[in-house]
């Protein structure tokens, strides 16, 4: 990573903690700005920073990016060496927080459209323990090709994705597609979609984020 991870720490003892990856061109400031916003005292809420590389869809311009995107169709060529580098990240900062005495089962990951995308490869192909929860917004399931032969874990942890019906970069239909394909293997999805939400969150969205964390990270 460019950065070390923007931290929301606990207030409280610190009994669960919650990754977010941002989205392409982004920072893991804004996100952690959303999630002060609506902290849990025993929470703490880890907000990496992609590097800085080149990305194709964008004619080589570099920007913070966890994988190079080729194309938004499904279909487009896809970057396996740098997705599987980036869930590398997100399974080396599960278990940074399992080294400081959090479990799996108190662990939530999640992102935003290319992160989101990270957050769901990372927790269906890695064979650990479940998570709490997995939470996807604006997002895509990348090398869906591949699934649900790869799928080795969290078949049966709850997980919430959300979606836009106007989003003009990550199409409605893309989301519909990865919330069908994830309902096939993970029997607790729940796709939850905006009527007039584009690429980018919205209040309502984001309390739905707030009753799902409630629910998987319950304070103990």
């Amino acid at each position: 990573m460019a950065a070390q991870p923007v931290v929301v720490n606990a207030t409280a003892k610190h009994t669960a903690s919650v990754i977010f990856l941002h989205g392409l061109g982004d920072t893991g400031h804004g996100w952690s700005q959303a999630f002060s916003m609506m902290k849990r005292p025993y929470i703490k809420y880890i907000c990496p920073t992609a590097n800085v590389m080149p990305v194709s869809l964008n004619a080589g311009f570099r920007m913070p990016s966890w994988f190079d995107i080729k194309g938004l169709d499904p279909m487009a060529e896809q970057d396996e060496k740098g997705i599987n580098e980036a869930s590398d990240i997100v399974q080396s900062l599960i278990s940074e927080e399992e080294s400081k005495g959090i479990s799996r089962d108190r662990i939530v990951i999640g992102g935003f459209s290319q992160g989101g995308a990270v957050a769901l490869y990372s927790a269906f192909t890695v064979p650990k323990p479940p998570l709490a929860g997995i939470m996807g917004l604006s997002t895509w399931m990348p090398m869906h090709q591949k699934f649900p032969d790869v799928v080795k874990s969290n078949q049966a942890t709850p997980m919430l994705q959300c979606h836009g019906k106007s989003d003009p970069l990550v199409n409605y239909g893309f989301g519909e597609l990865t919330s069908k394909l994830i309902k096939s293997f993970n029997s607790k999805a729940d796709f939850l979609s905006y009527a007039d939400l584009g690429h980018s969150s919205c209040p309502e969205e984001m309390k739905d984020v707030q009753v799902f964390l409630d629910k998987v990270l319950p304070p103990v």
